[in-house]
């Protein structure tokens, strides 16, 4: 069972899917419009979003952004947009998945249940601190640090940290990283390319001038300390090799 916030001003769909996802045993609020569904993550914790983009008062892309700047709560986008540049757009705004409308009911529930499982399986993080030159990791909290520094990271942006962290020093193929990361087996190496340059501008590097992570070209990705930084030990109280 989860808790479900339906954001669909068309009031036929709406009653729909409250109706089936109700008879599937979810706990169902719904809204007509992007004020009301922010106002809505504001004060309730939801498992999972489902987004309509044509809403009367603000476009649905316009309120992705808005909801990831207050929640990391997991969005399925409801669009009749399907042009692959606004779906890449979409997923590099924030967005966990999507569907295409029209859509059946059975479909969605597919869809809610794989972004459920990965939510989950990401709340259930292992206990080991990642520890990376000046760059520590904690998936368990789910906080990230440089130089003593918090980092203020998104949530995606902290998973493709932590997965590459967990791997310092491995080339990780950017399909991995795809099917790991944003549990996708196709996409766009812009979606990568994309949050790669947030995630290096919040670690005071370039693509031109990397410290930690570095982009081998047609292979795929690595992290690992700066060379004015030495390794940390693998884990609490081991010495370093001899």
């Amino acid at each position: 069972m989860a808790r479900v916030l339906v954001v669909e001003d068309d009031q036929f769909v709406r009653s729909a899917l409250i109706r089936h996802l109700t008879d599937a045993s979810h706990t169902v609020r719904s809204v007509g419009t992007a004020l009301e569904a922010l106002r809505e993550v504001a004060h309730v914790r939801f498992d999972v979003v489902v987004l309509d983009l044509g809403l009367p008062d603000l476009d649905g892309s316009e309120a992705l952004k808005m909801l990831r700047g207050i929640t990391d709560v997991p969005v399925i986008i409801a669009t009749a947009r399907d042009d692959e540049t606004e779906i890449v757009r979409l997923l590099n705004a924030g967005a966990d998945d999507y569907l295409t409308k029209p859509f059946s009911v059975e479909h969605l529930s597919a869809r809610m249940a794989a972004v459920l499982r990965r939510s989950r399986a990401a709340g259930e993080p292992p206990q080991t601190v990642l520890r990376v030159g000046g760059l520590t990791v904690d998936p368990l909290r789910r906080q990230a640090e440089l130089d003593g520094g918090r980092l203020d990271l998104t949530r995606r942006e902290f998973d493709l940290l932590a997965f590459l962290a967990g791997r310092p020093g491995v080339v990780v193929p950017r399909r991995e990283l795809l099917a790991e990361v944003w549990q996708q087996s196709y996409g766009d190496d812009q979606t990568i390319d994309v949050h790669l340059s947030w995630l290096r501008r919040k670690l005071g590097e370039t693509a031109a001038r990397p410290r930690y992570l570095h982009t081998l070209r047609g292979v795929g990705v690595k992290l690992e300390p700066p060379a004015d930084h030495p390794a940390a030990p693998p884990f609490p109280g081991a010495e370093p090799a001899r």
